[in-house]
């Protein structure tokens, strides 16, 4: 069977119908707002999202984590809902610091299952999750009073220095494209970062430059030679497991998150190597 043939049959059978719902949007023409709709049950009274939409943490309260990941498939989708968006982001607001940064997470996740690295880092407000929530805004198209409160921040931030970890430096280039941003400072400092998983020969876990440039007018394709690309794509297709899916390479807290995540990551991969025109 093909790859894309046996990526859609492992969604089919084991993604979430968030997931589900996203693929089909992607790859067969479905309307996005049904992506919306399955983003519905996620959203919280109080306008953030919380219910496990990321699965590292079974929590249902409102959690900036997942305030991003709703961001993401609907970007991802091309699904626009600026009442849903507004709600988040409002949300978002009356969580932040008065200069307007939020953190991934808080306490309220220790009375729930959650994965070792879900602990008190996470609940401190920093470049991540902030610097990513501002940049998905603004591709979402969306402005608000905290996205320009935060923004100062971030900005602020980053005059200081670059996160050191390859996860903090994705959450900033998100902000970054939508700035004035010397690209050549950026790809001299993606090999000091912790996390950062340039070589494709290595199995390990780590951000990879197809993370930072998805398709190939990504804003920081120009970072990457072709060679590079090249090597994480067929990378990417080797990692493709006997049952379709892709596979992780940490522990979520449960075997349901852990299907869960499969689901996220092969819907991430189909629509990589779709926009690499490797399906």
């Amino acid at each position: 069977m093909d790859i894309f043939s046996a990526g859609r049959d492992f969604v089919r059978r084991e993604a979430r119908l968030v997931e589900s719902r996203l693929f089909a949007t992607i790859f067969e023409d479905a309307d996005p707002a049904g992506v919306v709709a399955a983003l519905r049950g996620y959203q919280n009274a109080d306008g953030g999202f919380g219910h496990g939409l990321e699965p590292d943490k079974r929590c249902p309260d409102s959690l900036s984590l997942d305030v991003e990941v709703a961001f993401d498939t609907l970007i991802a989708s091309g699904a626009r809902d600026d009442e849903m968006v507004r709600r988040a982001t409002d949300w978002l607001d009356k969580t932040a610091t008065p200069e307007g940064a939020v953190s991934l997470a808080s306490p309220v996740i220790e009375g729930y299952p959650r994965a070792e690295h879900m602990s008190e880092w996470t609940y401190q407000p920093d470049l991540n999750p902030t610097a990513g929530l501002v940049g998905r805004l603004h591709k979402l198209g969306v402005e608000h009073p905290w996205r320009e409160r935060a923004a100062a921040w971030c900005a602020a931030q980053l005059a200081e220095g670059f996160p050191e970890d390859a996860h903090g430096m994705h959450e900033a280039m998100e902000f970054l494209e939508h700035t004035e941003v010397d690209l050549d400072q950026v790809r001299d400092w993606l090999p000091k970062l912790k996390w950062y998983r340039a070589d494709a020969a290595d199995p390990s876990y780590g951000v990879t430059p197809l993370h930072l440039a998805p398709t190939p007018d990504s804003f920081w394709r120009p970072l990457f030679d072709d060679a590079q690309i090249e090597g994480h794509l067929d990378r990417l297709v080797a990692d493709q497991q006997d049952d379709g899916g892709w596979t992780l390479t940490w522990e979520p807290p449960s075997a349901a998150a852990t299907l869960e995540y499969r689901g996220i990551l092969t819907v991430h991969a189909l629509r990589t190597l779709k926009a690499y025109n490797r399906l």
